[in-house]
């Protein structure tokens, strides 16, 4: 492979192990391995013919890199600036119209880079450069809540405390439902995953019903009390406070007397029925936390929910809401036999930072 009448590429003194790092690395761009590389085997004293075969490039690019090497070492084998005349279109300018909204003639709410273009007289792809640059996005857009609860630093202290802290001699559980779980049939079978292919469903569906599940989290083990019920109202969520009464009946403390059960609860018209403040006067076991207002975010069980949709939920193929409950019970029987806490780690100054800011609307609700 060694070229006897072509001498071999100098290489300066310590380039040897840098060029050979980034022929080895993974986050190296490939551009400069591929440069690297051949320095190494003209170096070696390889022909350059070869070396493009060796490479899979083209022997213009051997030879420019060889020389970029010998002229200016590891530093020749970067991009040089592209030749061309200076920029004369202002960036900046384009990205002030951008953030200017869109006169009403043109009924729209935001830019496209077709309507700027030709509101500022430049091409299309100008503009998406200029927006690129800074680093716009005019077709996206988030939604924010902050919280309009009276008490909420009391709130955020009170629940950032029973994760962070919890009472000794009590058990803190945290309470919530899913409701309108869609059992969902696919009009054909699925697909299954194969090598080089990811598992395919069919788009249409038959939906067979709905149903909801109600999830008690314990924060200190992460095992998860659950019912399903068809309907989503404060008798089912009665019936399932007596159900988690039940499942921690025998729960004592040191004196042999039941602990007491902290339920971290959102502010759900069913969870403050007068029935359920009926019974819970009744059962003063049970100590009641609610979350901040529109911060539903902070109950913990919110968590698994998001585990159970995406694990065993999303991809389901359900035939009947019989089905679909099967399926949601043997999930959280699987759980509660692997089940791990949630580590909870904002401190509650942490969140009020991020919560105490200028209010821009009120939802009044």
């Amino acid at each position: 492979m060694v070229n006897p009448a072509a001498p071999a590429l100098v290489l300066r003194d310590g380039d040897r192990e840098e060029l050979e790092r980034l022929t080895r690395s993974s986050t190296a761009p490939a551009a400069l391995a591929q440069r690297a590389r051949i320095v190494l085997l003209a170096a070696e004293g390889v022909a350059n013919d070869q070396i493009v075969d060796l490479v899979g490039c083209g022997r213009q690019k051997v030879m420019t890199w060889r020389g970029r090497y010998a002229e200016l070492g590891l530093a020749g084998l970067s991009d040089y600036q592209r030749p061309g005349r200076p920029r004369s279109i202002d960036h900046a300018a384009i990205v002030t119209a951008t953030l200017t909204p869109p006169p009403k003639s043109l009924g729209v709410t935001h830019w496209s880079s077709r309507l700027l273009a030709a509101r500022l007289k430049v091409s299309a792809s100008t503009v998406v450069t200029a927006w690129q640059d800074y680093g716009i996005k005019p077709w996206r857009a988030q939604s924010f809540r902050f919280s309009t609860d009276p008490e909420l630093e009391a709130k955020v202290v009170d629940i950032v405390g029973l994760y962070l802290n919890p009472p000794e001699n009590a058990v803190v559980l945290s309470v919530d439902e899913k409701s309108q779980i869609q059992a969902l049939d696919r009009t054909m079978p699925v697909l299954p995953l194969q090598p080089g292919l990811v598992e395919r469903r069919s788009h249409d569906y038959v939906r067979h019903g709905t149903t909801t599940l109600f999830a008690a989290l314990e924060i200190a083990t992460g095992k998860v009390t659950a019912a399903v019920k068809p309907r989503h109202r404060n008798q089912e969520f009665l019936a399932f406070l007596k159900q988690i009464e039940r499942a921690y009946r025998h729960v004592l403390d040191q004196d042999r007397r039941p602990v007491e059960l902290h339920l971290v609860m959102d502010n759900y018209a069913a969870h403050k029925h007068p029935n359920i403040k009926t019974w819970l006067a009744k059962n003063p076991r049970f100590v009641i936390h609610f979350t901040p207002t529109h911060a539903s975010w902070m109950n913990l069980v919110e968590v698994w929910f998001s585990m159970i949709e995406r694990q065993a939920i999303h991809r389901g193929v359900f035939t009947s809401v019989k089905d679909l409950n099967a399926k949601i019970r043997a999930y959280i029987e699987g759980w509660n036999d692997r089940s791990h806490p949630f580590v909870w780690t904002k401190t509650a100054d942490e969140i009020l930072k991020k919560a105490n800011r200028m209010k821009t609307s009120n939802a009044r609700h």
